[in-house]
């Protein structure tokens, strides 16, 4: 159907697959933990936007690009890793809590306040997974090993595959960040405890991208 061949078994992978833990996952569990459910899901939706960013352009081919020029690769990678660096920087020297979810929306301001916040936290979720040029290298090796070569729009099967991939990481990306924000709740109520953290959010944000720099192709 569509052009897909064990479609059953692309399935099962890939739940196995999001069930591993990466880089998205730390990042969606560090977000929950160290600023509650609304940040941890605003990032579970910009992870799975940045997974479906990527499906569209690797089946437009341009992630082949990426394959294909070590120097396109380098300066992708270099981006991810600065702005995780960047992110974690933020998250460190920041002298205010950051959690959306310990607001409580009295008035409009308030409001405003947490939605700009989240929309925020949304954009670094996307932009965090885009300029990861693994997720790239790993949909193009991955996805054609289910998608018959004879089919004549092939770039609708990738399209369905990349749907469905970001579907099943997005149900299981949405359970950690509400299991990971439950049992971190007690400690965010403790401002003391919230700013540490913060703190280390921040440092595992700047690990995260120090691995992401030193990882080869």
């Amino acid at each position: 159907m569509f052009g897909i061949e064990n479609y059953l078994g692309f399935i099962l992978a890939a739940i196995l697959l999001n069930l591993t833990p990466g880089t998205d996952s730390m990042y969606i569990i560090t977000r929950s933990v160290s600023q509650g459910q609304s940040a941890g899901l605003y990032s579970v939706l910009g992870i799975t936007t940045g997974s479906l960013i990527h499906t569209l352009l690797a089946s437009l081919g341009l992630s082949v690009l990426l394959a294909s020029s070590p120097t396109v690769f380098m300066i992708v990678k270099y981006l991810g890793a600065g702005y995780l660096c960047y992110l974690g920087f933020k998250m460190l020297t920041s002298k205010q809590s950051s959690s959306i979810a310990s607001s409580l929306p009295q008035d409009k301001d308030v409001i405003r306040q947490s939605k700009i916040e989240g929309w925020q936290i949304y954009k670094q979720g996307v932009l965090t997974n885009v300029f990861n040029p693994k997720v790239a290298l790993f949909f193009i090796a991955f996805f054609p090993q289910f998608i018959d070569p004879n089919y004549a729009y092939g770039m609708l099967s990738f399209l369905i595959l990349g749907l469905t991939f970001a579907t099943t990481g997005f149900i299981w990306c949405s359970c950690l960040a509400l299991l990971a924000a439950r049992f971190s709740k007690k400690l965010r109520e403790k401002p003391s405890i919230e700013a540490i953290l913060n703190k280390i959010s921040g440092l595992v944000f700047f690990g995260l991208g120090i691995k992401l720099l030193t990882e080869k192709a």
